[in-house]
């Protein structure tokens, strides 16, 4: 093999014959040392595979001279391919008569011989067993000639019809042999009165087992589904019982050693010299592999079937998504746009307009509720990405075990019930923005494969190795402080300052006093049209209430308040009653709150603090020190629901 190498081996064809023949496939060079060979030669000459390369051709046909090799291998070069009969030795001794196909390779340097060895034992067998035959028909013959008054031409047209009769009987036995196809003889009774190789190899008997013996009890045959044939019913009996061709293509036949193979076959009955039914000639085929092949076949239709469901899924899901970027690529939140007049808002509309065209990374800092998503919405809509999609994540709403998933996607069993392939929300956001609502949320381990997006624009799904590309901008916000979290080790330093390149910050409601009047109006209109309800009349007392009101839950909270008074109004003048959790002012103090009422407020101003996540360390139930369970049923009780 050191001057051969696998560079050299250009056909692929050829590894793939050398590899798949059942023929020992030998390959020479001029010398007669042995290049390559298959695993049939190792199976038939008992060498190991380190054993047959350090020998030559010589060893293992001792009958071949270099001479006449050399005179085959000119002979091969002019007519490219030849065949000769010789003999293989096996590594324990054994002399095996074989024919060598001899096939010259040209293209390859130096040019190869492939030689193609068959084992003719059984030929030879048979030729030798043909000639005893012919023998004892001659002596027939002269011992016929010597005791009659034949002539010569009558003796002489004799010994030629038997040696016809020879030559078909060879002929027709050579035949018999060597197809690969199972074939037996029946007599009228259904006794075996012939089995070739192929036949007896198949079913496991030896020749001396099958003839003469009743077929049926011994090459037993069943329907597919194991029921026995009645000898009656039997469709190979039946050729010589009706005279007809009787074909069969899905039975099953039964070896010697109770293991079964499914096959096809065609009983053909013969007649006599005077017409009569002498018989049937039986060939049989084993079709395990077709078999085999149908089932891959059936087993192929039904993936094929499941990835059409699943298409059908991930159509139905992609649909789903696709509104889902309809719906956040149309403004459809809290404002039709940005309604301010405060002199700090105005800053960062300012600021907003500064920074939209780049694709600089912004972090929004702002309590909760104060609009932090308009904000985004804003930087988007005034970027160059303003026709590509604004996807939304909220952190802070997904568990620590999805959010990888959301973010990146996965395959299709990644991981228990990923039943589908799930495109992640940075895939859908390519050429465009995502916005990482609450990304202070983010866990630790995760962290660094968002870093990796932000600096190179890269990541792998869940169970995918391939890296994938995005061109992405991210706005990210959060209501805790940052560099805070850095200090307490629960945010990635690197992380942030890749966030913090242009930071906004969102000034609460309490201090832009003067936008409340705006928003109340706004509410009024947007829940009005909504509710089919007109009220358009607030008096100095409720707006000089609401304007005086903190307002812990910001403009969110504000919207909720709007909402509930518009409904409990019953005319056109707003009616805040106790919308209000507690209302400053003398109006304050003509009222005690109940303690159901204040219960629910406080529950309310929890839910609203950690932006409506009521289980986990940062959740609702944890900061007011109840089971999940317990702040569950009580928002049941006291009526609150998720805005």
């Amino acid at each position: 093999m050191s001057e051969f190498t696998k560079k050299q081996w250009n056909a692929g064809w050829s590894e793939m014959a050398l590899n798949q023949s059942v023929y020992p496939v030998i390959w020479v060079k001029e010398d007669g040392r042995i290049v390559k060979f298959n695993q049939s030669l190792i199976e038939k000459t008992g060498y190991t595979s380190d054993e047959l390369e350090t020998l030559v051709l010589f060893d293992l046909d001792e009958s071949l001279t270099k001479k006449s090799w050399k005179n085959i291998w000119e002979k091969t070069r002019e007519e490219h391919a030849g065949f000769a009969d010789s003999q293989l030795t096996t590594k324990a001794g054994k002399i095996l008569p074989v024919e060598m196909n001899f096939t010259l390779v040209k293209s390859t340097q130096p040019p190869l011989c492939c030689i193609f060895i068959n084992d003719i034992s059984q030929r030879k067998e048979l030729a030798l067993k043909l000639k005893e035959a012919n023998f004892l028909l001659e002596r027939i013959v002269d011992e016929r000639a010597e005791g009659s008054k034949m002539t010569y031409n009558a003796l002489k047209a004799h010994e030629e019809a038997i040696e016809q009769l020879s030559k078909l009987q060879r002929s027709t036995r050579l035949i018999l042999d060597s197809v690969g196809e199972g074939i037996y003889g029946l007599d009228i009774n259904g006794h075996t009165t012939f089995v070739n190789p192929a036949a007896r190899r198949m079913v496991g008997y030896e020749l001396e087992e099958l003839v003469g013996k009743l077929n049926h009890d011994i090459i037993h045959h069943t329907h597919p589904d194991g029921s026995h044939y009645e000898g009656k019913d039997c469709p190979i009996y039946a050729a010589f019982k009706d005279g007809e061709i009787h074909e069969v293509c899905d039975e099953v036949f039964w070896r010697k050693d109770g293991t079964s193979f499914p096959v096809e076959y065609v009983s053909t009955p013969i007649k006599d010299s005077e017409g009569n039914l002498a018989g049937a000639v039986v060939v049989f085929k084993d079709i395990t592999r077709r078999k085999e092949d149908e089932k891959a076949l059936l087993k192929a239709n039904e993936d094929l079937a499941k990835a059409l469901e699943e298409v059908s899924i991930l159509k139905n899901q992609l649909e789903q998504e696709n509104q889902y970027l309809q719906q956040e690529i149309k403004v459809t939140h809290n404002f039709t746009e940005i309604i301010s007049e405060s002199k700090k808002f105005k800053t960062v509309l300012r600021q907003i307009e500064q920074v939209a065209p780049t694709d600089a990374s912004v972090l929004i800092l702002g309590e909760s509720g104060t609009g932090k998503e308009l904000i985004a919405r804003a930087v988007h809509n005034l970027s160059n990405r303003q026709n590509r999609p604004l996807v939304k994540v909220n952190c802070a709403a997904l568990p620590a075990n999805l959010i990888e998933s959301e973010l990146f996607g996965h395959e299709r069993g990644a991981f228990t019930g990923a039943l589908t392939k799930k495109t992640g929300r940075f895939e859908l956001a390519d050429g465009g923005t995502i916005f990482l609502d609450e990304v202070g949320e983010m866990p630790l381990e995760l962290q660094p494969k968002l870093l990796r997006v932000l600096q190179e624009g890269e990541f792998e799904r869940l169970g995918n190795a391939r890296t994938t590309k995005v061109n992405v901008r991210v706005i990210a916000a959060t209501n805790r402080d940052l560099q805070k979290e850095v200090d307490n080790g629960n945010f990635r330093e690197d992380l942030f300052y890749r966030l913090n390149v242009f930071p906004l910050h969102v000034p609460p409601l309490r201090d832009r006093a003067e936008d409340i009047p705006l928003l109340v109006r706004h509410f009024l209109m947007k829940y009005g049209k909504k509710f089919g309800k007109t009220v358009d009349t607030v008096s100095q007392k409720v707006m000089y209430d609401l304007i005086k009101y903190p307002w812990p839950g910001n403009v969110r909270e504000l919207e909720n308040v709007i909402e509930r008074a518009l409904i409990i109004s019953p005319g056109k003048q707003l009616n805040i009653g106790n919308s209000l959790p507690r209302l400053s002012g003398p109006a304050g103090k003509k009222r005690i709150e109940t303690l159901e009422e204040n219960e629910r407020n406080h529950i309310l101003k929890a839910l609203e603090f950690t932006n409506w996540r009521i289980s986990g360390d940062k959740g609702a139930a944890r900061l007011l020190d109840i089971k999940r369970t317990t702040l569950e049923a009580r928002m049941k009780k006291l009526g609150i629901e998720r805005p």
